[in-house]
């Protein structure tokens, strides 16, 4: 048990590795290639959007050949990208290689929700998905302080050599993981893309998808906005910047440690919606407060940090609770589409703000606002799927 939770929380943060750790190098990579900012956050849009387009080919290919032959073979595709990186010697083909890189990643994400879909039932899988998101959520808080130690003591460069080895580690541990899935489709890959159309037509699975991934949009806009913000704003160091990131990450995972604690005491729902209501104070506290030292940043996002990871687990398995079949597609769609709002965040976060730290908590405002309302108009709808350990009235 203990074996497959690592193995799980190491291929669900394939992402945080790959742009957390690399965030303390972005203001160092403008000075040096002599681009603007919104060029070098290319090289974190360029891989989420190709990341996501791949996680839509991952989740039914595996459906079909089962989910060892395309985690191997994505991870093999990553660790070769990220060597790629290392030797990168401009922007543009820093963002090639990441597009590359990010289309090896894919696989990794895609697949850990659904192997944990294939592994455990419903109610044993949301306290699984609460532990995997406690122990992802130390890549983030190690990831930039590895990256400041290693922009300040050795090169860039040698990130993208951390992460092919962090690559290559989750390769050995996949090709020691037994096949998770018990019932192979027989019917083609591209067929089997048809799921994508089964999926749109569930309004139950397509609304929670769409409505929850509009609540990272805060949390992207601050992972591609906080370096700018930290380093060429308030003149923090590198080490500093990933001491404050790590701060924040803290938070994540406290957020699903309570829960974990929490889920058979207290509702799933209630825990959902003082998530969602958590996320629009930490917006306001960003937009009312006068942003003269970092920690004008940091605490609110602490909180809203603390918030995403409250609530992340329950939606998370609440979603896959609307799908009986094509759970690798279903898989696959959502974390997509979390991670396509992440780009358009990270995207919008790059312009001319006046001030970054307003827009995070304007972008905090309203997508909380927007989930936050949808959710308490809709809850009785989806309450009977949040599994049967909970006690307590809803809100």
């Amino acid at each position: 048990m203990k074996k497959i939770i690592a193995l799980l929380a190491l291929l669900a943060a394939f992402p945080p590795v790959s742009t957390d750790m690399y965030l303390p190098a972005l203001p160092l990579l403008q000075e040096v290639w002599q681009e603007p900012l919104v060029m070098v956050n290319m090289t974190l849009v360029a891989f989420f959007i190709t990341y996501c387009l791949f996680l839509l080919i991952y989740g039914p290919i595996s459906d079909r050949f089962g989910r060892r032959r395309p985690l191997m073979t994505g991870i093999c595709i990553y660790i070769l990208a990220s060597l790629v990186c290392a030797l990168a010697y401009d922007v543009d083909v820093m963002i090639i290689a990441r597009i590359i890189q990010g289309a090896g990643a894919a696989a990794a994400s895609a697949l850990s929700l659904v192997i944990c879909k294939d592994l455990f039932d419903a109610r044993r899988r949301e306290r699984i998905i609460a532990y995997v998101t406690v122990i992802v959520t130390l890549s983030p808080m190690m990831a930039p302080i590895i990256g400041g130690w290693v922009v300040t003591f050795f090169s860039w460069r040698w990130i993208f050599v951390i992460q092919a080895g962090f690559g290559t580690v989750a390769l050995i541990g996949v090709y020691q993981m037994q096949e998770s899935l018990r019932t192979f489709s027989k019917v083609s890959p591209w067929k089997i893309m048809g799921s994508y159309i089964r999926l749109m037509g569930n309004r139950r699975f397509l609304s929670l998808t769409l409505f929850m991934s509009i609540l990272g949009l805060p949390f992207f806009a601050f992972i591609a906005g906080s370096s700018d913000i930290y380093i060429s704003r308030f003149g923090l160091s590198e080490q500093t910047f990933g001491y404050f990131f790590a701060f924040n990450a803290v938070a994540l995972m406290t957020g699903a440690l309570i829960f974990s604690k929490l889920v058979c005491r207290v509702a799933s729902a209630r825990l959902m919606t003082a998530g969602f209501i958590g996320v629009i104070v930490a917006g306001m506290w960003m937009k009312i407060t006068h942003h003269s030292s970092p920690w004008n940043l940091a605490l609110p996002m602490w909180l809203m940090s603390f918030s995403f990871g409250l609530c992340r687990p329950p939606t998370n398995n609440l979603i896959l609770e609307q799908v009986d079949q094509d759970t690798g597609s279903a898989s696959s769609l959502i974390i997509f589409s979390y991670f396509t709002v992440g780009a358009a965040a990270m995207w919008i976060i790059s312009l001319d703000w006046p001030d970054k730290i307003t827009t995070i908590g304007l972008m905090a405002l309203a997508a909380g606002g927007l989930t936050l309302f949808f959710w308490l108009f809709t809850k009785q709808i989806f309450v009977p799927a949040t599994g049967k350990c909970e006690v307590g009235e809803l809100l």
